[in-house]
């Protein structure tokens, strides 16, 4: 509060610095010529004429005499009559600076007086200490991304109350809900815009999409396969039926159909855009594929493996708008199938935890990412396992049921560095500023526990 009336002060003296100088400032006097001076000027001039007068024969001396003396006459009688100017002036500019210090005084507690009633009465005596308490309070939390998604599920249902026809609108609501998991009624959102539009491309794909994405085991088999055979029937150009009806011949385990068709697709995008190198991690898993005889396709439920899927592609349907429900290498996933069995199932105890100097770094709800990978060859993690950060610590086991791809599994690899990692982002792949911890290089086969502890922060 001190300084509050310290700033009040310095702003009234500041206004009465532009009011009260001229008010103080002495009144000039008046400069004009005094009136004995015009008179003794008008008499020069008239002598002078008379003396003109003289030397021309004009007048003769008795005449220029008497002149002379009438005109000195006049002279001593206006002088006579004359006031006293320097006196009046002199008394007037007294009087101006006497008024101007009494106005200057009475300004100078009225104005304060006045602006502090009024801001008493007006103002809030307590903003210093508000903004002070806003300048150390943190910012809130941002909301999270659930309660945002329900929030426009409940608007897209009330508006789809009013306007049943919209077809966009139960695209986007059946989108929405297959981002929030909410498979069923996702499907049923996408089957009502089919129902209104069976006949568009982009129905026709999203339904066949979302048929699949919500089956057990998301198969674009049957129905899916026939509404992406109709759309290439009349659009054999089609982008995302030509990617359905590979991903269809990969599910069948046909990899050189698959790898044939992605590899037409990917001629057409943009050399290492992000799509690009989306679909190329996806011709590599098929190219892998191919190269082995494999059983009959399973399916890839592990949650590690959903977890460290590339984050662009986990999350294109949210993010991008297009009409696909199931994303490209969520439909990998799914679709994989795996190798031939091995002899073995290795598996590795991990016990996990945070470094209490770190501790200060994480909230309870951030994402723990739990890994081993090989340790010569690629960086791809074998297998996986996600916590929260008040689970820590804990011990967990990874194992070829852990496997982020079928291809790659935890039992095919001889040695392997053990990691976690605490994701301040909560995205799988790892950025700058995430805390970490890893081991040295390990033999797979050990039968003892593996301590990690997170104790750096990634650069």
């Amino acid at each position: 509060m001190i300084m509050f009336w310290i700033l009040v002060a310095a702003l009234i003296g500041m206004a009465l610095a532009f009011i009260l100088p001229p008010l103080l400032r002495p009144a000039p006097l008046d400069s004009a010529p005094a009136q004995d001076a015009l008179n003794l000027e008008v008499f020069q001039q008239r002598l002078c004429e008379l003396e003109a007068d003289l030397s021309t024969g004009f007048l003769d001396q008795d005449q220029y005499a008497a002149a002379r003396r009438d005109l000195e006459r006049e002279l001593l009688h206006d002088l006579a009559d004359a006031p006293g100017a320097p006196s009046a002036q002199l008394s007037a500019a007294q009087t101006h600076s006497s008024a101007g210090r009494w106005l200057a005084l009475a300004l100078s507690v009225a104005i304060p007086a006045l602006a502090v009633a009024l801001y008493w009465q007006l103002g809030n005596l307590n903003v210093i200490n508000q903004l002070q308490t806003a300048a150390t309070t943190p910012a809130p939390a941002p909301a999270q991304d659930a309660p945002a998604l329900a929030d426009l599920v409940a608007r897209l249902e009330a508006r789809l109350k009013k306007d049943a026809s919209n077809v966009e609108g139960w695209l986007m609501l059946g989108r929405t809900q297959f981002a929030l998991d909410a498979r069923q009624q996702g499907l049923a959102a996408v089957t009502k815009a089919y129902e209104l539009a069976p006949t568009q491309t982009e129905v026709m794909l999203a339904y066949a999409e979302a048929l699949a994405a919500a089956s057990d085991d998301r198969s674009l088999a049957g129905r899916p396969t026939e509404l992406v055979d109709a759309v290439l029937a009349r659009e054999p150009t089609n982008p995302t039926a030509r990617w359905l009806r590979g991903m269809t011949s990969y599910q069948q385990g046909d990899f050189v159909t698959a790898v044939a068709t992605w590899q037409a697709i990917l001629a057409e995008l943009e050399p290492g855009g992000e799509e690009a190198n989306n679909l190329q991690l996806m011709i590599d898993e098929a190219t892998r594929r191919g190269a082995v005889t494999a059983p009959a396709p399973v399916l890839n439920t592990s949650p590690a493996a959903i977890q460290l899927d590339s984050q662009a592609v986990r999350d294109a349907p949210l993010q991008t708008a297009e009409p696909a429900v199931l994303t490209a290498e969520a439909a990998v996933e799914t679709a994989s199938a795996a190798p031939a069995p091995v002899a073995m199932n290795a598996a590795i105890a991990v016990t996990v935890a945070l470094d209490p100097a770190l501790a200060a770094q994480t909230t309870p709800d951030q994402a723990v990412f739990i890994f081993a990978r090989a340790a010569h060859g690629a960086p791809m993690p074998l297998a996986a396992v996600r916590l929260l950060v008040k689970e820590l610590p804990q011990t967990v086991t990874l194992d070829d049921s852990a496997a982020v791809s079928p291809a790659l599994r935890l039992s095919t690899a001889t040695e392997v560095i053990v990691g976690a990692r605490i994701s301040a982002s909560g995205e799988a792949m790892p950025h700058a500023g995430d805390l970490e911890g890893e081991t040295a290089p390990l033999p797979l086969r050990t039968t003892e526990a593996v301590t990690v502890t997170i104790d750096r922060v990634r650069q």
